[in-house]
């Protein structure tokens, strides 16, 4: 799955508020030319929506965000969700999603939160919050005494279109995710074109790395 990111470059980060925006925005997304969304669980319709969108639009990349306790891991799983990332590391929820053989990155900013995850056997990482953590210069002082055993980093937090090659550069970065192609105010206000032009426009500046 994460090699199939790879392919894509970026991940919209969105927060729904009920199933069918939820819908209607992966509709916006396949009309861009993204078929990914990480439905993050921040709104009580993550679950739903992901249940959702899985049965009408199975051509989608999905993905649950903002995944921090087992029980959601399993919510989303069960939904069909597939894969999930997380803000933090915790090893508790990492272990289960490694239990399961599902694609799970969590969330690191520190030599220890990378230690922490390689110990636990995940080697694909969310890089968070990406800007506010010292952005490129961080990420590749991360990479300097880790990158030879194989690590992926996916940036997140302050990615934009403005920085986002920055960070794709990098051989150790697969995918950035990002919440600028459908911020929440643009699906709660139905931008649904909108949408679709940031979307296709976050696809040609990833196909240009």
């Amino acid at each position: 799955m994460f090699k199939k990111l790879r392919q894509l470059g970026v991940v919209p980060v969105v927060a729904v508020d009920t199933p069918d925006h939820g819908l209607r925005l992966c509709e916006a997304l396949l009309n861009g030319g993204l078929p990914v969304a990480e439905i993050t669980f921040r709104t009580e319709a993550a679950e739903a929506t992901i249940r959702a969108a899985a049965k009408a639009f199975p051509e989608i990349a999905l993905g649950a965000g903002t995944v921090l306790t087992v029980d959601q891991l399993k919510q989303a799983m069960d939904a069909g969700a597939k894969f999930a990332v997380a803000p933090g590391c915790n090893p508790t929820v990492v272990s289960a999603a490694v239990a399961h053989s599902f694609p799970f990155a969590p969330g690191v900013c520190t030599p220890s939160d990378v230690e922490r995850a390689l110990e636990l056997g995940v080697k694909t990482l969310k890089f968070f919050p990406a800007e506010a953590s010292g952005g490129i210069t961080m990420l590749k002082a991360l990479i300097g005494p880790y990158g030879h055993v194989g690590l992926e980093f996916c940036p997140t937090g302050g990615i934009k279109t403005s920085n986002m090659l920055d960070y794709l550069a990098l051989p150790q970065v697969p995918f950035v995710g990002g919440t600028w192609i459908a911020k929440r105010d643009l699906i709660s206000g139905e931008a649904w074109e909108e949408i679709t032009d940031n979307a296709r426009d976050a696809v040609a500046r990833a196909a240009a790395r």
